[in-house]
């Protein structure tokens, strides 16, 4: 048996006799490789993946946690952006084949560039998670970096000769932007992005297993044998069949309970908060957004704790890896109602948010006599999450009442402004302090708060 190592992976190659009753020469593509996964036990690895996998632009992935922060809380949780998209581009390829199986019409080119672009989905994200692109402009989004970066000397010329498909292609798979798609092209995007795409059904249940929580169950299987393409209004779009109907409940239900209780657990999102106002110094200070998406998750922490940058930036810095967390002092829920709808609009405007902290921390320095540093009293304000339930359910003998082909909101009777209402509930917004003056937060906060918003 010979080995061969990707990155910290160990693989095996495929003239191992165990392997060969499975077919892996499909759409074009020259599997050579198989890799030990920790969700699918063995990948196969094309030729063409692997000269994808050696540009600096993936290698990067290997030090991005693709959980950011919550291996703080779950240890366990060090998996990085890499063995993510290598997971979400095995599950396109298992999507993928199982359709053409079906009879869909999707030909060996678009297919091979639908598993490129699910490959390199995150190949522009920033360090640690999605923190610093909740910055907004100038930082640009991880799917706008990523269509620059797939459009590069490095990765075009590799998708051009050795996946033998066009790079502009694969970008507009990973950020279409406004254009509007080819029919083809339309359809194998469904599978990258929607309510039903693999990169949700690769990251619930990896990030689940890697934190050690009962939470993001999937039957990734069953959800994949109900794929189907149906036509709806003259146009084919990826649905399921009735088999799939409660697979997809639950890959809805476990995206909310990540969320609910990994994704915005509160000692995450102060770090995010912690990182996210660093950068925030940085930018203005003339650090440019473009280096951002050069880093590491280890190189941007050394990278913003040198002496040439803000005062602010190095202390929270400094804290952040030397665990000096910021506490939560007050939850603030959508039952709050004008301050709530205040303070999460925000969200969109991080300068103003940035400005109130300031008044926050001035405010509670008169108030108190405390020493009360900028950057000590953070907003955290979660992005607002989109609930699509857009998914087509084929009946083949629909029951009495239903019809051949069905919203699956329709089908369950539970509508996404149902899912928007809980998420909203769910979804908190947090004053956070520096440990030393937490409870001088928690005691003062109607001052330092709501004098803002009647004089707004």
């Amino acid at each position: 048996m010979m080995f061969a190592a990707v990155g910290r992976w160990s693989t095996r190659l495929t003239h191992d006799a165990g392997l060969s009753t499975r077919n892996w020469f499909v759409f074009g593509l020259t599997t050579e490789t198989v890799i030990r996964d920790s969700s699918y036990d063995l990948i196969p690895l094309s030729r063409e993946a692997s000269s994808l996998l050696t540009t600096r632009a993936f290698l990067r992935l290997d030090g991005i946690q693709q959980l950011g922060f919550v291996s703080r809380i779950w240890p366990g949780a060090k998996h990085t952006r890499f063995e993510h998209s290598l997971g979400v581009m095995h599950l396109m390829r298992e999507a993928l084949e199982r359709l053409v199986q079906r009879g869909a019409a999707i030909s060996d080119e678009t297919a091979r560039t639908a598993i490129a672009a699910a490959l390199l989905h995150d190949i522009g994200h920033y360090p640690f998670s999605h923190a610093i692109e909740e910055l907004g402009p100038p930082v640009s989004t991880h799917e706008a970096v990523g269509r620059e970066l797939v459009l590069s000397d490095d990765i075009g010329s590799v998708l051009r000769h050795a996946w033998r498909v066009d790079p502009e292609r694969v970008a507009r798979l990973i950020h279409p932007g406004t254009e509007e798609l080819p029919d083809e092209d339309r359809l194998v995007r469904g599978l990258l992005s929607g309510a039903l795409d693999v990169d949700k059904l690769d990251y619930l249940p990896r990030d689940a297993r890697a934190c050690h929580v009962p939470y993001g169950g999937v039957d990734t299987s069953r959800l994949l044998d109900a794929l189907r393409v149906i036509e709806v209004d003259g146009r084919q779009v990826i649905g399921i069949d009735d088999k799939g109907v409660s697979p997809l409940h639950s890959l809805i239900n476990a995206r909310q309970e990540m969320f609910d209780n990994v994704y915005w657990h509160h000692t995450n999102r102060a770090c995010m908060a912690m990182l996210l106002r660093a950068v925030q110094e940085a930018v203005l200070a003339g650090m440019p957004p473009s280096q951002l998406t050069r880093h590491d998750d280890a190189s941007l922490m050394a990278a913003l704790d040198t002496v040439d940058q803000p005062e602010t930036t190095r202390r929270l810095i400094g804290n952040l890896r030397d665990r000096r967390l910021h506490k939560r002092a007050i939850e603030i829920s959508a039952r709050a109602g004008d301050l709530y709808v205040y303070l999460s609009s925000l969200f969109t405007h991080p300068g103003r948010r940035r400005a109130l902290e300031n008044v926050m921390a001035a405010r509670l320095r008169e108030l108190t006599g405390l020493r009360v540093d900028q950057g000590d009293i953070l907003i955290d304000i979660p992005k607002p999450e989109r609930w699509r339930t857009d998914v087509w359910v084929e009946f083949r003998r629909p029951p009495v009442g239903f019809t051949t082909v069905m919203p699956w909101y329709e089908v369950v009777g539970i509508r996404p402004e149902h899912l928007k209402a809980y998420e909203e509930h769910r979804r908190l917004i947090r004053i956070v302090a520096a440990a030393p003056i937490r409870d001088a937060v928690r005691a003062q906060w109607e001052q330092l708060l709501l004098p803002l918003l009647a004089s707004r």
